[in-house]
Order: C-alpha cells, then structure tokens, then sequence
C-alpha cells in the first residue's frame, strides 16, 4: 500500500511539473474560431509581435497550429489598463462599415464587425501604426487598430461605424490620434 501511495505521489508531481513546464515555454496551439487578434489579445502583446516571433508573412493561421507566445519571465502582469500616451500626431480620417459593397465585415486581424458593431476598431497603414495598436482617436475614442484598407496610406485611418449614416455622419476630417502603451 505504501508503494503505491509513493508511486501515485510521484506520478502526481511528475504531471504539475509538465504542465507547468509547458505553460511556462510560451507556446499556444491554435484552435477553431481564433485569429491573431485575439491570441495576441489573451497574451497581451500584438498581432505584430506574434507574427514577428513565428516567422509569418500574413496573418492565416492554421488548427493545430503551434504559435510562440512570448511571456514577461519574472515581471508582474498589472490587470490594470494603460493609458500612457507614447505618441501623438494628427491624421485624416474617414470612416466606413462592415456592410459596404464587396465587404466581408471581418478585418485584417480576424475581427468580425458584424457580429460585434459595438468594437471600436481602425484600420491603418501598418507601417504608421502597427496592428494590434491600442490608439485613442479625437472624437472617436479609445480603440484597436485592427484592419487595413487599400486607400489608408501614410498618415491617414478609417474609423469603424456600425451604420452607413453614422460613417456619413463622419464624413472626412483631421483628428489627432494618441498612440498608448
């Protein structure tokens, strides 16, 4: 009887560690319905860093998929939000929606604007803002600049509206955008 507690210890032990070991290495396996976004989201770090740490020239993940996410190794993770601003510096915007001509409603990083109109999302030229960017837009509000546009180049974003009169609304205007850490 004392050997099979021992042995049944030992197996125990033997388990928390491999667990502990694999969540500590920093590796996510991709499953059904996740994106970039909200991996990177759930390890707070950005759709930049995780595809900079994976080698990957887009943003398409596969099931199964094993994807590096790097962890803090001895820094204390805050629930508290940041709002320190990094950068400021004005751009134009516009604005659009999930229902325009040829639109699909899911941005660049996965995001589905139809089922969730309520987000606060931009989309951005990457080289400016990288995606995965939490940002703070005049008039707008706090957001995530989640999606990409052909005509959004250089200094310029597109705010996302749930309705076509409200991104009317919008229209076309300078504003000054907060880049927050």
């Amino acid at each position: 009887m004392k050997k099979i507690l021992s042995t049944l210890v030992l197996v125990f032990v033997l388990f928390i560690s491999t667990t502990a070991a694999s969540a500590s290495t920093g590796t996510y396996t991709v499953k059904k319905g996740d994106t970039l976004y909200r991996i990177a989201v759930n390890h707070k770090t950005t759709v930049s860093n995780l595809k900079s740490w994976n080698n990957l020239k887009s943003d398409t993940i596969k099931i199964n998929q094993k994807l590096h996410v790097k962890k803090p190794a001895t820094k204390k993770v805050s629930r508290s939000t940041s709002n320190e601003v990094v950068k400021e510096f004005y751009v134009t915007s516009t604005a659009y929606t999930a229902y325009c001509k040829g639109c699909s409603g899911i941005t660049k990083t996965g995001i589905n604007l139809r089922k969730n109109p309520h987000l606060k999302v931009i989309a951005v030229d990457p080289k400016v803002i990288p995606l995965g960017t939490k940002v703070h837009v005049e008039g707008y509000g706090y957001a995530i600049a989640g999606d990409t546009g052909s005509a959004i180049k250089g200094n310029k974003i597109d705010v996302f509206m749930p309705s076509t009169s409200q991104a009317l609304n919008w229209g076309r205007k300078t504003v000054k955008i907060k880049i927050i850490k």
